[in-house]
């Protein structure tokens, strides 16, 4: 499997002085996301110990006995919070291609430290958006290390935020309203080791594309590889896990806010070759960034004109979550 064409750019250069160094970051930022939709990103100034934590506390809780697991399971499938294991989720199907389920467990985390008297937040109007989190009371320390790190997503988001904005030629704070009350999710998915065959057409994580404005993602470097692209000829290509980078990919809902200039690309997790499989597990952390629930997902300004109409009709984010969680989940 060829290596995949994701270019690896450094985004300190945004927060300098120099208009050029700043330019020189949202112009290739712009190219990636037009021609690839996936881009490795470094200079993010997320502490190691942060990253450090959460992969030792995810781990430490995956390792768990199945009861303690469960015990921290999700209250519900619309319940994006907590411990959902292996066989309930077929990621595949969003792109309604009907295969076995994916061979994962994960752990989910949402906003917190909300405000209690706020009708915003409640569910009578947000619906599920806000659920509170579920933590395992047998992995007391994985709650304070997936807050830290999803806090330091909160701010990583941001920037790229107003970066996507720059490089759409929009003013830097053309998404902040978006992102102010956000409903994005925290997930930390395991990979266990497989002591037997996958079914036919059986990944770690299914051929998809995701349904976030963007996503930002930790990979473990691990023996057999892992995450992979689909690219322009229809190819799958290895997205190779460098140290001190982050994953990023454009959704299907910031796709869907820029007519389709910018690409929500396949990609998928699979499975590492016979010979090592048996001792070869992985983990991932998965920061989806969700705008508001509210927010209307709806063709921006510099995206459509003359001759280049606008392709899809708006829609609130909390309904386009939903109906595409709804697609991928499985029988249980």
């Amino acid at each position: 499997m060829r290596q995949s064409e994701v270019p690896v750019i450094d985004i300190s250069g945004f927060a300098s002085a120099n208009p050029a160094a700043r330019r020189a970051v949202t112009d290739r930022i712009g190219q990636a996301a037009r021609d690839i939709g996936f881009l490795t990103i470094a200079g993010t100034g997320v502490p190691d110990e942060t990253i450090a934590a959460a992969v030792r506390e995810s781990r430490r809780f995956f390792a768990l006995n199945l009861a303690d697991k469960l015990a921290a399971e999700r209250p519900q499938a619309g319940h994006i919070r907590g411990y959902c294991g292996i066989g309930k989720e077929a990621l595949a199907q969003l792109e309604q291609d009907r295969v076995p389920p994916d061979l994962k467990e994960l752990f989910d985390v949402g906003p917190f430290d909300l405000p209690a008297d706020d009708p915003y937040y409640a569910p009578a109007q947000a619906g599920d958006s806000f659920a509170p989190n579920v933590w395992p009371a047998a992995a007391p320390a994985l709650r304070p290390a997936m807050s830290a790190y999803f806090r330091a997503m909160e701010q990583l988001s941001l920037t790229l935020a107003r970066i996507f904005a720059v490089a759409l030629d929009l003013e830097p704070d053309y998404f902040e309203d978006k992102l102010a009350r956000h409903i994005s999710i925290l997930r930390a998915n395991y990979y266990p080791k497989q002591d037997h065959a996958p079914e036919a057409r059986q990944l770690r994580a299914g051929g998809h594309t995701d349904y976030t404005a963007f996503t930002i993602l930790w990979q473990e470097q691990v023996a057999g590889g892992g995450l992979q692209i689909r690219d322009h000829r229809g190819e799958w290509a290895d997205v190779p896990a460098l140290p001190g980078t982050f994953v990023v990919n454009i959704g299907d809902s910031l796709a869907r806010w820029t007519n389709d200039t910018w690409l929500s690309t396949m990609h998928r997790v699979v499975n590492p070759p016979p010979e090592i499989a048996a001792s070869c597990d992985r983990l991932s952390l998965v920061y989806f960034c969700q705008p508001n629930y509210d927010a209307v997902i709806e063709c921006i300004p510099t995206c459509h004109g003359p001759g280049r109409p606008a392709r899809y009709p708006p829609i609130a984010n909390g309904a386009f979550l939903a109906m595409k969680f709804a697609e991928q989940q499985t029988a249980a």
